[in-house]
């Protein structure tokens, strides 16, 4: 099959329209990852959807596979929305990168649920060092592939702050999202405080 990425390119842009920022990393040993801006307009709010280009190149493999399947395996991108003109968001460029980059560096399965560490804040004065890998299919649809391919999932990454990150250890993915919901947390805002967790 051909290159997977100018397809997911375009399912990024159908969705999403024109992006008006791009930035590639490269890591040592490693395919480029891009990361690509788009800016959308909603109510009169302007909101930033950063996503990543590359991680979906090759699929993911379980790190207790003793070989890697070059065909076979889960496929995404990652999506991460935050309101503009708050913050230096686009400092998080690296930062997706490098969670972009994980499974090919460290051989780990990027899944809904999963929690995703940056060590450091996600850009300069952000409260949060980390990330809930959401569910795909809201934002941006899956793009299927030809067989034997699996499709290509678009996940969103909800920022967590580091109280978060810790109750979301002991109680789980859906508990976190369900205080969020109670709370009326804009998971959007780049600066919002942690949801109460007592």
């Amino acid at each position: 099959m051909a290159d997977v990425l100018p397809l997911v390119e375009a399912r990024l842009t159908t969705a999403l329209g024109e992006p008006d920022a791009r930035a590639a990393v490269t890591f040592l040993g490693t395919d480029r990852i891009e990361v690509l801006r788009f800016r959308e307009d909603l109510q009169g709010e302007d909101v930033l959807r950063y996503a990543t280009l590359g991680m979906s190149a090759h699929p993911m493999t379980d790190p207790t596979a003793t070989l890697a399947d070059p065909v076979k395996g889960p496929r995404a991108e990652l999506v991460l929305s935050v309101r503009a003109g708050l913050a230096e968001t686009d400092k998080v460029l690296r930062a997706l990168a490098v969670l972009a980059a994980s499974p090919q560096v460290e051989g780990v399965i990027v899944a809904p649920g999963a929690s995703l560490d940056v060590g450091g804040p996600l850009w300069p004065g952000a409260p949060f060092t980390s990330v809930l890998v959401g569910e795909p299919g809201g934002l941006v649809e899956d793009l299927a592939l030809d067989a034997p391919f699996d499709p290509v999932r678009f996940l969103p990454l909800l920022p967590m702050t580091p109280n978060e990150a810790a109750w979301k250890r002991v109680h789980g993915a859906q508990a976190l999202q369900e205080r969020w919901l109670a709370g009326g947390t804009d998971l959007r805002d780049p600066h919002r405080n942690s949801v109460a967790l007592d």
